[in-house]
C-alpha cells in the first residue's frame, strides 16, 4: 500500500477513511481503508526529509496491511483485524517548514480529508502548532520525531510522543561523560551551538543546565538564525573559545554549513557530540566527506541492533528497497511510529478519533516488539514515553556505530 501524497489521490480515500472513522459498521463490512494524516516538508532545503518519511512509512503500511514474518504489532495479519481486515492508508501535507503552515495544513487535514489521526512532523515548531489544532478538533497527534520536552508539557489530551525528548537525550550524553571521567578522560568545557527556533532553544536549555550540574564549563553559547547563509562569525567565535566538547543543534541544511564553514576556517575541535536533526542525515556526510570522520550524535536507533533484533534487518531491507537508503534515526522513529498508531487503531475497534485516542493512552507494548532498543512504549499522563533509550553514535567510515551504553556498543569510541 503506497501513500497519498496528492489531493485528488487523498480524495479518493477519504471516502474510506470516513467510512472507517464514522462509520465503523460500514467499514467492517466493507473492508474501507483508514486514512491518517502525515505533516512533513515536502519542498524548500528540508524535502528530503519528507521523501524519506515517506519511503519509512510506506514500508509501514506494507508491514501493516500484508503479511510478515516479522515480530512487529499487525505484521502477521492483513490489515486491522478489528476492524475486518480495513487498510491502513496515509495522506501527507507539505508543512513547509512552516510552523504557521504546519498549523493550516493539520487543520485542512482533518475538516477536508477527515483523516482520524495525524503523525509528523520532523521540526518540533511545526509540531508546537499543529498538535494545537489537533487538539482543538480532538484528532489524536503523534509526535515521531520531535524532541522538544516542552511538546508534552502543555496540558493536551490527544497529543503522544513515543521516542525520547531532548532531555533524555541530553542527560544520555552527559551520562557518556561521566563514563569518560571514570576513564581518566574528563569532559570539562562544551560549545553549545543552536538554532533559532523551539527545537534549538530547548536543547541549549538542557545542556547548560546539566554542563552546571556536573561542573563542566559552558565557553561558548551561541544561538544562530536558522537556515542563515553564512555562519563565518558564529564559527570563528567556535573557534576562539576552543572547547573540548562541540555540541550543534542544527537541521540538515544548517549542519552542512557549519561542518563546510569550520573546515574553511580551519577549525576542528577535539570531539562532535549532536543533537542528532541534520548529523543523522547521510546527505551531510555526502557534502562533508572525510570531515565526518568520529563525529558523534545521540539517537534512537542503530542498525547494529539487527545483531539482536532480526526484524531491524528484516525491515531495513523493505525499506532500502523503496528508499536505497538504510533506516536511520529519524526513518525508524517515522516507522515505529506508524506501527504504534496502526496498533492503538486496530485497538480501537471503530477508528473513532476518540477511540485511538483512549487506545493510544492505553499503549504498552514491549520493546522487544519495536525495532529500536526502547524497554516499552507506555504513555504517561502527558502522553510522553519514558521507557525509551537513546544511544550514542559514532561516524566510522560511511557509517555510523553504537559507542554507548555500553549494554547496546558494537565498539569502543575514538576520543582524543
Amino acid at each position: 500500500m503506497k501513500t497519498k501524497i496528492t489531493r485528488r489521490e487523498a480524495g479518493a480515500l477519504v471516502g474510506g477513511a470516513v467510512a472507517g472513522a464514522f462509520a465503523p459498521g460500514l467499514a467492517q463490512a466493507q473492508g474501507k481503508q483508514i486514512v491518517i494524516g502525515g505533516l512533513y516538508p515536502l519542498s524548500g532545503a528540508n524535502a528530503q526529509i519528507g521523501v524519506d518519511a515517506k519511503h519509512a512509512y510506506d514500508t509501514a503500511l506494507d508491514v501493516i496491511n500484508n503479511k510478515h514474518d516479522l515480530d512487529l504489532p499487525l505484521a502477521k495479519t492483513e490489515g486491522l483485524p478489528n476492524l475486518s481486515g480495513a487498510k491502513l492508508a496515509m495522506t501527507f501535507a507539505d508543512h513547509q517548514s512552516d510552523p504557521q503552515k504546519g498549523r493550516a495544513e493539520a487543520e485542512r487535514l482533518i475538516t477536508q480529508d477527515k483523516v482520524v489521526a495525524l503523525i509528523g512532523t520532523y521540526q518540533s515548531a511545526v509540531a508546537n502548532t499543529a498538535s494545537v489544532a489537533a487538539e482543538r478538533y480532538s484528532i489524536p497527534f503523534l509526535g515521531a520525531d520531535t524532541s522538544s520536552p516542552s511538546l508534552h508539557r502543555r496540558g493536551l489530551k490527544f497529543f503522544f510522543r513515543a521516542a525520547p525528548h531532548d532531555e533524555m537525550f541530553t542527560q544520555t550524553m552527559f551520562d557518556f561523560f561521566d563514563d569518560l571521567k571514570k576513564k581518566g578522560k574528563p569532559v570539562q568545557s562544551i560549545a553549545l551551538f543552536y538554532e533559532d527556533t523551539i527545537f534549538g532553544a530547548d536543547s541549549a536549555n538542557v545542556q547548560r543546565k546539566l554542563a552546571g550540574e556536573k561542573g563542566i564549563k559552558v565557553v561558548a553559547d551561541i544561538k544562530y538564525r536558522s537556515n542563515s547563509p553564512s555562519l563565518t562569525a558564529e564559527v570563528q567565535q567556535l573557534k576562539a573559545a576552543n572547547a573540548q566538547v562541540l555540541m550543534p543543534s542544527s537541521y540538515t541544511t544548517d549542519a552542512i554549513l557549519l561542518m563546510k564553514t569550520m573546515a574553511e576556517l580551519g577549525y576542528k575541535p577535539p570531539a562532535i557530540l549532536a543533537q542528532d536533526a541534520g548529523f543523522s542525515e547521510q546527505t551531510l556526510f555526502n557534502a562533508i566527506g572525510a570531515q565526518g570522520e568520529g563525529v558523534m550524535t545521540r539517537s534512537t536507533f542503530s542498525l547494529d541492533l539487527a545483531q539482536k533484533k532480526p526484524s531491524v534487518g528484516k525491515v531495513n531491507e523493505l525499506f532500502k528497497a523503496r528508499s536505497g537508503k538504510d533506516l536511520n534515526d529519524l526513518t525508524a522513529r517515522q516507522f515505529t511510529a506508524a506501527m504504534i498508531m496502526a496498533d492503538a487503531i486496530n485497538r480501537s475497534k471503530t477508528g473513532e478519533p476518540q477511540a485511538i485516542r483512549d487506545a493510544l493512552a492505553a499503549t504498552d507494548l514491549p520493546g522487544d516488539q519495536t525495532i529500536m532498543p526502547w524497554r516499552r512504549v507506555k504513555f504517561d499522563e502527558n502522553g510522553q514515553n519514558n521507557d525509551c533509550t537513546p544511544v550514542l553514535l559514532q561516524r566510522r567510515g560511511d557509517k555510523y556505530v553504537t559507542v554507548f551504553p555500553a549494554e547496546y556498543a558494537v565498539a569502543d569510541v575514538v576520543w582524543s
